[in-house]
Parts: C-alpha cells; sequence; structure tokens
C-alpha cells in the first residue's frame, strides 16, 4: 500500500530508497568529514536524476558522522555511483573513517496525534 494513513501512522510502500551511512572518524577529523561529505553531496550527488534528499549529522561526542539519503530508486543511485566526481571526495573521507553502508526502503512514517 502506498501511504495508506492510519492514526498517527503511515504505510509508505513508494520504491524510494533510504540511505543510511555512519561514519566512525577520529573527534579531531570530524569537521574535516563533514566538510568532505557536504562538498560531495553539493557539487555533484544532488545534482544526480533521481535524487531527492540527505541530510548530514554530527554526533555529540565528535566520533560519528551520519548521512541520511533519500534516492527515487536503487537504480538512480547506483547511476550517480558511476559519476567519478565525487571520487575524490569519498576516497580522501575514508583515509580519515570507517564507513559502515546501508540501504532502507521505509516502512512506516510516525506523525503526532493530533489531540
Amino acid at each position: 500500500m502506498i501511504g495508506k494513513a492510519s492514526g498517527n501512522k503511515r504505510e509508505d510502500r513508494t520504491g524510494m530508497i533510504s540511505l543510511i551511512n555512519v561514519f566512525t572518524v577520529d573527534p579531531a577529523n570530524q569537521d574535516r568529514l563533514l566538510d568532505l561529505l557536504a562538498r560531495a553531496t553539493d557539487e555533484f550527488v544532488s545534482r544526480a536524476p533521481g535524487f531527492v534528499s540527505s541530510t548530514l549529522h554530527r554526533s555529540l561526542d565528535g566520533t560519528k558522522v551520519t548521512m541520511y539519503a533519500q534516492w527515487r530508486s536503487a537504480e538512480d543511485y547506483e547511476a550517480m555511483r558511476q559519476d567519478p566526481g565525487p571520487l575524490p571526495f569519498l576516497e580522501e573521507a575514508l583515509t580519515i573513517a570507517k564507513f559502515e553502508p546501508g540501504m532502507y526502503e521505509v516502512v512506516r512514517t510516525f506523525s503526532p496525534i493530533n489531540r
């Protein structure tokens, strides 16, 4: 079902994918990693067909950076990965951080219940 509403819950079966990529980094390099990921996204990734949005997060203890991104489809994401443009940023990021990728589909979205 696509977007079936039920109270504060909604089933989301749109074909869209979400990427939740967690980078573990030395706190001294967190800002550098954030800059590399922001530049790759601003200059290349966000211009790719099928890109919907992304959000960059930093942990309060300085040891993690997480990028949450949404793509119209897995195929669009894979096509973007063929672009050599963002590679220098990502290769440099991997010299200072460990990368744990994850590809997901949204199953349900929750929002506040109006009272």
